[in-house]
């Protein structure tokens, strides 16, 4: 049997169940992703998009990529014509690039369980998804400590019931209670159990990613699974200008059923990639276009979306730190893909803090609103991160998807038509009036401002009378109460059924390993 989650935050084992029928959809008041009218803004000028493209090619064309330990895939470019001498591979200028604007789709939509959770992923939208990978976990109730089945339930379960996350994430921390070799079965069945949004599969194998693939068929149908990108796999490139086995194999299993590949290199600046941001972004640029090309020389048209992660160093401590000049490759990678014609992947909300304090909160924002200026269409790390990703923390998460609520409302631009602009108000409320009771007001004050039930705004009496709570105490207190009342979406008994034969067959045939 499938573990379910025990008690630590006083919840109930498993959720309340949903009596309705699996197609009774359970809707949530929220879009399925934001459409964003405004522009995006251009970091740089043209003559610095073209010398880092130009830098890019270089780097494939004379350092070269490495693909180790995975024939299958230097066959794919050795045929497409690049020069394969052993593992490593060079690219000519612009072969990337013209493999990847002839086959890969500029939008996609990941379907999900719920057709109202579809996400439309593209140039011109917004999509949030988690934090993604800590192995650690933290709340006020829970001193920091490896995570567990239980935590992870519990996140997809929040992130199912925030209106602001449009996808349920992938590993959002680790199971640590449970083998490395079959963590990912009860991972992907918590997503399809406990969530009806899309999310993304293992990739840390080839046999992982088919896991999560056989799991989708079961949920959703075979056919279904052909014919749609049902599910999103991350693909890990090695900096510097590596792809190992483990993360090749998981792109051909992904990119042969024609579902989504985001790849995502990470340069940590000095270390894995040099210290200039010019340098960084032509060598993120590189390694996401090898992979991308790749996925499509597998199957054209795959789903794609490039992304890129960087951070400096401390060079006192040797720690990673996320607020220095890397924080322009965020602002500047946007225009990169888009010249490219590919959605793209970067920010979040991540700061060096170690707990949900002031200094997370101001990284956090800076980091979400670089990402929203670049254009990005794909947020992973969108609420939760704390110690730059490696822990996980209840209260963050619910604070995140507040503020992430809070600057969704910064992707439209400012309506301009005759209503908005509310002539004839002026003509009843006349010179020193008063608009409190107009018809346009109260048509619109629900929608016209944010309005959080976590963030503080009555008045010092009110606060101070309610027990002066700060913002974790009101997260931790919202929490309880969310995870308290949540309710499975429906799904049929016989899905379950066959996912929790499925994977009570995989783990018998899987070892024990931790490593």
């Amino acid at each position: 049997m499938v573990q379910q989650d025990s008690s630590e935050f006083g919840v109930r084992r498993g959720g309340r169940r949903r009596t309705q029928k699996p197609d009774d959809t359970h809707s949530i008041a929220a879009p399925a992703y934001l459409t964003r009218t405004i522009m995006p803004y251009d970091y740089l000028s043209e003559e610095g998009v073209v010398r880092i493209e130009a830098e890019a090619d270089r780097l494939l064309c004379e350092i070269g990529m490495e693909f180790r330990g995975h024939e299958p895939s230097l066959k794919y470019l050795r045929e497409a014509g690049a020069k394969v001498r052993g593992e490593l591979v060079k690219f000519e200028p612009g072969m990337c690039r013209e493999i990847i604007q002839k086959f890969a789709p500029k939008s996609f939509t990941q379907i999900s369980r719920n057709s109202e959770r579809n996400v439309l992923i593209s140039p011109d939208t917004v999509v949030f998804s988690p934090l993604y990978g800590a192995p650690f976990v933290r709340s006020m109730d829970i001193e920091r400590r490896y995570s567990t089945l239980e935590d992870f339930n519990n996140f997809v379960k929040l992130a199912h019931m925030s209106p602001s996350m449009h996808h349920a994430g992938g590993t959002i921390c680790e199971v640590n209670d449970i083998p490395v070799s079959k963590r990912h079965l009860d991972m992907v069945y918590s997503h399809l159990r406990f969530s009806d949004k899309p999310f993304m599969g293992a990739v840390t194998s080839g046999w992982q990613a088919k896991d999560s693939i056989d799991m989708m068929e079961i949920a959703y149908g075979e056919k279904v699974v052909d014919e749609n990108c049902c599910i999103l796999g991350l693909i890990n490139p090695t900096s510097p200008m590596v792809f190992d086995r483990a993360p090749l194999e998981a792109l051909h299993v992904y990119s042969e059923r024609g579902q989504g590949c985001i790849i995502d290199p990470f340069v940590i600046a000095g270390v894995s990639g040099p210290v200039t941001p010019a340098a960084i972004l032509a060598q993120l640029f590189a390694e996401s276009m090898a992979g991308i090309a790749l996925a499509q020389l597998i199957r054209p048209g795959t789903p794609v979306i490039l992304a890129i992660n960087s951070m400096g160093i401390n060079m006192r401590t040797g720690t990673p730190i996320r607020f220095d000049e890397t924080w322009k490759c965020v602002l500047a990678i946007g225009q990169l893909a888009r010249r490219l014609g590919v959605p793209f992947r970067c920010g979040g909300a991540s700061t060096s803090s170690k707990l949900p304090d002031a200094q997370a909160g101001i990284e956090s924002t800076l980091y979400l609103y670089n990402g929203l200026l670049s254009g990005s269409n794909f947020f992973v790390h969108g609420a939760g991160a704390l110690e730059l990703g490696l822990c996980i923390s209840y209260e963050k998460f619910l604070l995140d998807c507040e503020l992430l609520s809070s600057i969704s409302k910064m992707v439209t631009e400012i309506d301009c038509s005759d209503d908005a602009f509310a002539f004839d108000e002026y003509l009843e409320v006349g010179p020193g009036g008063n608009f409190l009771a107009t018809k346009h007001t109260l048509a619109r004050y629900k929608d016209a401002f944010f309005q959080s039930n976590i963030f503080d705004s009555n008045s010092f009496e009110n606060w101070r009378d309610a027990g002066a709570p700060d913002a974790e105490k009101r997260a931790n207190t919202a929490i309880k109460k969310m995870l308290e009342e949540f309710e499975e979406p429906p799904i049929e008994g016989q899905v379950i059924e066959a996912l929790e034969d499925f994977i009570s067959r995989r783990k018998s045939e899987l070892p024990d390993s931790y490593a």
